[in-house]
């Protein structure tokens, strides 16, 4: 058991759109994620995401509305729930998700992350 820093944690990586995972938790990893601009429309079938904004301001585009979370907000989405984040400067965010959820769900792009790094 150690303290994990998350500003120390985010210091270690620049790009977007490409998580870290920081912890394991019943089955569940923790990450770390720096986004901007625009992410693609996804859902996860089996897998609920929950988003956490540590820094920056996130809008999550749903078929019928708008979602924008600030510091210190958080959102879950339920599985199957399609949804596209997106964001105007660089957000920090934190992501409780099962292990087996792959970060652009069914959709296969250059985003796509089937590996990620544990920092």
């Amino acid at each position: 058991m150690e303290k994990i820093n998350l500003r120390e944690k985010f210091s270690l990586f620049n790009d977007y759109w490409n998580p870290r995972i920081i912890g394991e938790l019943n089955g569940q990893d923790v990450k770390l994620v720096k986004v901007r601009g625009e992410f693609v429309w996804h859902d996860h079938k089996n897998e609920d995401e929950l988003f956490l904004i540590i820094k920056g301001k996130l809008k999550i585009e749903f078929r019928d509305r708008i979602v924008e979370l600030s510091e210190g907000e958080m959102i879950i989405i339920p599985h199957g729930v399609e949804h596209k984040p997106f964001a105007d400067e660089e957000v920090h965010m934190m992501l409780f998700e099962p292990k087996s959820t792959i970060n652009t769900g069914e959709v296969r792009n250059e985003n796509t992350r089937d590996e990620l790094e544990f920092i």
